[in-house]
């Protein structure tokens, strides 16, 4: 059977129908691929990023941590976590605190304790709009 003869028995397809297709799909990748680096990029470039650079026990219920925060601009509003834990694991102290923009890096902040502190944990800081803590 020839082509011909399967077009006049089925009909053939509408010659723009093909044009469509390709254009419909084309905008939806083209659409997807807008979102995956938009979505890169938001998750790559945070409102706020923290780390924990050192920490210092300073007796049995005080321990300093320096923790370096980045801001993406001034206008940021962070709220960052920090916890102090003792030797069998338990949280012995937690402080919350807010960074200022344009203060001197990394914070020294001093958490008050329970009882003696052995290591320190910077959860993290979340601007408004963050689910998690960076």
């Amino acid at each position: 059977m020839s082509t011909s003869t399967l077009a006049d028995r089925y009909g053939a397809p509408a010659p723009w129908r093909r044009r469509a297709v390709w254009a419909f799909s084309t905008l939806l990748a083209v659409a997807f691929l807008g979102w995956l680096a938009w979505t890169v990029w938001e998750h790559t470039h945070p409102p706020v990023r923290s780390e924990l650079v050192s920490f210092d026990v300073q007796g049995e219920h005080r321990v300093t941590a320096r923790i370096d925060v980045q801001l993406r601009d001034d206008s940021v509003k962070a709220q960052c976590l920090a916890r102090a834990y003792a030797e069998d694991h338990t949280v012995v102290g937690e402080l919350s605190f807010v960074p200022r923009a344009g203060a001197p890096q990394p914070l020294e902040v001093a958490i008050r304790t329970e009882r003696e502190a052995t290591s320190v944990q910077v959860v993290g800081c979340t601007a408004p709009g963050e689910p998690r803590p960076n």
